[in-house]
């Protein structure tokens, strides 16, 4: 017999998934896009409200802030909120002097609308019917469908 040694088991509970991915070895994207989330959080106060849902930062690389905008006309006015950009950035610890912004080729994503179909006049009569059979009480006075018969048939 081999003298092998099963791995003992874990006791308690499980780990939650965020905690789980942040100790794997892949730990550094994840954490480097949770410190963007946390800093754009902190950056888009002092975004004009006009340009905030225009642009989202999307990185830090060396001593620039890069964000991405929709269009070009957001791009001009987030230069226009650079260098407030970059002294908040710089109070908090940040040691940014230049704000770059690259604009989306792809089309911003607009909510799928379902598309309102008119109902006739006809349809509407004919479906008040059917709820109004719906809703009537089982009794023997209630016509029966054409050709059809109540209740169970018989063998």
């Amino acid at each position: 017999m081999s003298d092998s040694k099963s791995k003992p088991r874990r006791t308690g509970t499980a780990q939650p998934a965020l905690q789980a991915a942040l100790t794997d070895a892949a730990t550094d994207p994840v954490r480097r896009a949770m410190w963007l989330d946390a800093l754009e959080q902190q950056l888009r106060p002092c975004l004009p409200p006009a340009l905030a849902p225009h642009c989202r930062l999307a990185n830090v690389a060396g001593k620039r802030l890069v964000f991405i905008v929709d269009s070009p006309v957001w791009n001009a006015r987030l230069r226009l909120a650079a260098p407030e950009l970059i002294n908040v950035a710089q109070s908090i610890g940040l040691a940014v002097t230049e704000v770059t912004a690259k604009t989306s080729l792809a089309p911003p994503l607009k909510p799928a609308q379902d598309p309102v179909v008119p109902v006739s006049e006809a349809s509407r009569k004919g479906l008040q019917a059917a709820l109004d059979l719906l809703s009537a009480p089982d009794s023997a006075d209630t016509p029966t469908p054409r050709g059809g018969h109540r209740g169970r048939r018989k063998n």
